[in-house]
């Protein structure tokens, strides 16, 4: 019997012992998404893609301490030769979490304590925008390593991490298409460490946060890489949305270091700098629907000429609540973008939520390929325009807690620079909808 084989049947047996501090969970979604004019390049202009992603996981707790595990299994049907299909769609039975937890009040003090984990995890930090599990996307993002979370007095909180980023296998487009399952790997070749602060203040409604991580990745044997050796400073500063109330947020991170210019083991050492902002100020109204409105602005600087490189490298962070999201659509991440934006979102009842958003977009630089399109045109005669996008979502509880359905629908009415930049695939309008179906246990 596999190692998966006896991690499944430990995990469904979970139910039977829940008097005993064991609790078990799982969910399964299925999506069918399909996008027309895509605008990345090198895919099918036209296409359509069955996901289907199933989360089993336990957890035991006996006084300060907890094991847990959590099984994924992400796979894809439908696609062809030319759909975007990729370790962010497909890890097919696989161990994202495997830890060991404590936690301890009173650790330092009266109202402090201690929470320290080791082994396989998730992680979402802060923002989410440099570290975390993202949930749209088809897979996650796991963590090898050691966490310490310290709350002190005052509202002070730390959390400080030590890993190793899964390297999702496999990745390779044969046995990827067809589902292969292959056990992740982490080693020392990619590390990130580092950490975050953050100080509540009045009400707890508003907080600062300071965070710094370092990426450290190396060729392997098995890999060959860009050899990124990556600073990222970053301070964050909100107050969290309530009825009749104002509400901002505003995030900065400055990143430096070094990359090679390509994945060749030949190839040049470049310096790097490169920054990332996120500014926004919304209202909640006092109405039964809780109706909030945004003006938001991101800016990720891009690529220019000369010896240094001023791509923004968004690391392990999540898209899709500030910007767009991945699946076949996947074209817009915090890399060479600037987007001002309106979001209006409402909450009519528990069962039903929604939200529309317009965003224009333009290139940080010209000369670099746009945000994750891969489009570029080196000599930026195409322009800076990339488009108008509209989205919006519906999502539904059609049986509490147990069923939930989402649509997710997408517009990008291209500018200039998408329909004229040299290598585009497809010129007209994107269209994209996915329809998903939810159901945990």
């Amino acid at each position: 019997m596999t190692r998966f084989s006896l991690l499944f049947l430990a995990v469904a047996a979970t139910p039977a012992f829940a008097e005993d501090g064991l609790t078990f969970g799982s969910s399964t979604r299925i999506r069918y998404e399909t996008i027309e004019g895509q605008p990345r390049t090198g895919f099918n202009a036209n296409d359509d893609l069955l996901s289907l992603r199933t989360i089993l996981s336990g957890e035991y707790r006996e006084g300060d301490l907890r094991i847990g595990a959590e099984l994924y299994d992400s796979r894809v049907y439908g696609g062809d030769a030319g759909t975007p299909i990729s370790t962010n769609e497909v890890n097919a039975l696989e161990l994202v979490q495997a830890y060991i937890g404590f936690e301890k009040k009173d650790a330092f003090g009266r109202g402090t304590k201690l929470g320290l984990q080791a082994g396989r995890f998730t992680l979402n930090l802060g923002s989410r925008r440099l570290v975390a599990a993202d949930d749209y996307r088809n897979t996650t993002n796991g963590y090898t390593g050691l966490r310490a979370d310290i709350g002190l007095r005052h509202d002070i909180g730390v959390t400080l991490i030590y890993t190793l980023p899964q390297v999702r296998l496999p990745d390779n487009r044969p046995d990827l298409v067809d589902n292969k399952v292959r056990f992740d790997r982490e080693s020392f070749d990619v590390v990130l460490w580092g950490g975050l602060a953050s100080k509540k203040f009045g009400a707890k409604r508003t907080a600062v946060e300071l965070s710094y991580f370092h990426l450290g990745e190396r060729d392997s044997g098995r890999l060959a890489t860009r050899d990124r050796s990556l600073d990222t400073f970053g301070a964050r500063l909100f107050r969290d949305p309530a009825p009749g109330r104002a509400d901002f947020e505003a995030e900065a991170f400055i990143q430096t270091g070094s990359i090679s210019a390509s994945a060749s083991p030949a190839a040049p050492r470049l310096d790097l700098s490169a920054w990332f902002t996120h500014l926004e100020a919304g209202y909640t109204f006092r109405h039964a629907w809780s109706p909030h409105v945004s003006l938001e602005f991101d800016y990720a600087s891009g690529d220019g000429r000369g010896g240094k490189f001023g791509r923004f490298d968004t690391l392990f962070g999540m898209r899709r609540s500030d910007l767009a999201p991945a699946g076949l659509y996947n074209a817009v991440g915090r890399a060479n973008v600037m987007a001002p934006g309106l979001r209006v979102e409402f909450t009519p009842s528990k069962r039903f939520d929604a939200f529309a958003a317009y965003r224009p977009l333009w290139l940080a630089s010209r000369f670099d390929s746009f945000s994750t399109t891969g489009a570029r045109d080196a000599s930026g005669r195409s322009g800076r325009f990339a488009g108008h996008q509209f989205e919006a979502r519906l999502r539904y509880w059609l049986i509490p807690k147990t069923l939930r359905l989402e649509w997710n629908a997408l517009v990008l009415a291209k500018g200039r620079f998408l329909r004229d930049a040299p290598n585009v695939t497809a010129r007209g309008t994107t269209l994209y909808n996915s329809l998903n179906a939810t159901i945990s246990f």
